[in-house]
């Protein structure tokens, strides 16, 4: 029974607070967590895949797909809303499941949210490295071919040092502090966004509503195909929970993050959409950067350019939240002794926790500048669907077992709307192709092996279950 052992809420609330510990600087409140949410949400699905999504799956009715899939995400939102202002520690997901389904499965999740937060911020750096050296193109520097993308000696590429300078950049602006590295997120957050609007507002005048006919080509099976694929581009918003221990007030502000950044991602995605396929007949949308396409396409290359501009700002701020959320929970894991205590030691001047952080960043920049990554993109998916099962399920657990616990944010409609949150992602998940399951196996298989021979050994609370007992 040990590997089902449970960390009591009260323990986990008691150790945040234990100052000599050493604790994370509160400084966050909801404007930071929204920022944060909208930089990890709002990148390379409204800036890619809004084109391919409209051609390939459910036409100008994406705007179905995205609102569908809204409030999918959203029933999953607010499962991690009660959570996050129940138990309001370091480790999202981790922690969650720490409390109510014990160790072991809460070290299986922790292990899935390395995969999810880590292979997705390399991922990303290599898309970012693409766009960067578009941009460079533009203005006639162009990158050595040896250093522009990662080990393929048959195509003459071995590293992709733009991905690896970036992520080298955005791991130094994390270990500064959380409120130094969010303030530098936030800025970015809102160019993303002003470019977005110079969009909307531009693209309104040339909209043809005829482009909108028909609204469903593909049927509704068609929308709900699309619904499949814009679920998974708003994935992100659960990175905000890792910021728990820095946040002000975080049994009020996490909820308010949470759910305000899902709001404004889905408004965002419906209205780039509606005016994107508005703009440009949808069959004519399979490209790699649709947004700047359809400003091509109304003869507007002006506005094209700060598209791109802010394309590279966009994904910037992905990678910087996912970076984040990495350090977060290696710092969590590693204060419950499941890895190294080194992972959950802080900087004295800056009360970050400075060796999760640069351990992230080296082991993500090794990922992005020399392994091909494409193929086994759905391995994101797979992390962050199993993420919001567990955490969904969580909350109908915890409701039975500890109603007595203070809850400044609850689920409406229980056990339903977490239910409904459970289904959904389960349909994804089993819809995801057999090499990614495969893979996710692997990766499980390795994570069970480190556990066993590590975690269950170093355990700080097998360590205080075996003082009680002697």
């Amino acid at each position: 029974m040990s590997l089902f052992r449970r960390k009591s809420i009260t323990a986990m609330l008691q150790e945040k607070n234990n100052a000599s510990a050493g604790s994370l600087k509160k400084e966050l409140g909801v404007f930071d967590l929204t920022m944060l949410g909208v930089g990890c949400v709002v990148g390379t699905g409204i800036f890619v895949l809004t084109g391919v999504a409209a051609a390939e799956h459910a036409g100008p009715g994406l705007i179905l797909s995205f609102i569908l899939a809204g409030i999918v995400c959203a029933f999953c939102a607010l499962c991690y809303a009660e959570f996050a202002s129940m138990v309001p520690v370091s480790g999202s997901a981790y922690a969650y499941s720490y409390a109510t389904f014990g160790e072991l499965i809460a070290w299986i999740l922790g292990w899935d949210l390395i995969l999810e937060y880590g292979f997705a911020a390399s991922m990303v750096a290599s898309g970012w490295s693409g766009y960067f050296q578009g941009l460079m193109s533009g203005f006639g520097v162009d990158i050595p071919k040896a250093l522009s993308s990662a080990f393929d000696p048959a195509a003459g590429t071995y590293i992709d040092v733009p991905a690896v300078l970036i992520i080298l950049l955005l791991t130094f602006v994390v270990s500064r502090g959380a409120k130094e590295s969010t303030r530098l997120n936030s800025i970015m957050v809102i160019i993303k966004v002003a470019v977005i609007v110079l969009f909307l507002i531009v693209g309104a005048f040339y909209v043809k509503p005829s482009n909108w006919t028909p609204f469903m080509p593909f049927g509704f099976s068609g929308v709900v195909t699309g619904a499949a694929s814009a679920f998974l581009a708003y994935i992100g918003f659960d990175v905000v929970a890792t910021a728990a221990e820095e946040v002000k007030n975080p049994q009020k502000d996490l909820p308010r993050g949470i759910i305000w950044s899902l709001v404004i991602c889905s408004l965002l995605y419906v209205l780039v959409t509606a005016v994107l396929t508005g703009m440009v007949p949808y069959e004519l949308l399979n490209v790699k950067n649709p947004v700047a396409f359809g400003l091509q396409y109304i003869n507007q290359n002006w506005v094209a350019g700060f598209i791109s501009l802010g394309a590279i700002v966009g994904i910037t701020t992905v990678l910087f939240v996912l970076l984040f959320g990495q350090t977060r929970l290696l710092y969590a894991i590693g204060r419950d002794g499941l890895l190294p205590k080194r992972l959950a030691k802080l900087h004295p001047k800056t009360e970050t926790p400075a060796t999760s952080t640069w351990i992230t960043g080296i082991i993500v920049a090794v990922f992005a500048g020399l392994i091909p990554l494409g193929k086994l993109a759905d391995l994101v998916s797979i992390g962050t669907l199993f993420a919001f099962v567990s955490v969904s399920l969580g909350v109908v657990i915890l409701r039975k077992t500890r109603p007595d616990l203070e809850r400044s944010f609850r689920v409406p409609l229980v056990p339903l709307i977490p239910l409904i949150a459970v289904v959904s992602c389960g349909y994804l998940l089993i819809s995801l192709p057999r090499i990614t399951w495969i893979a996710f196996m692997i990766w499980m298989a390795i994570g069970l092996c480190i556990y066993f021979f590590y975690g269950h050994k170093h355990s700080e609370l097998g360590k205080q279950n075996n003082s009680n007992k002697s």
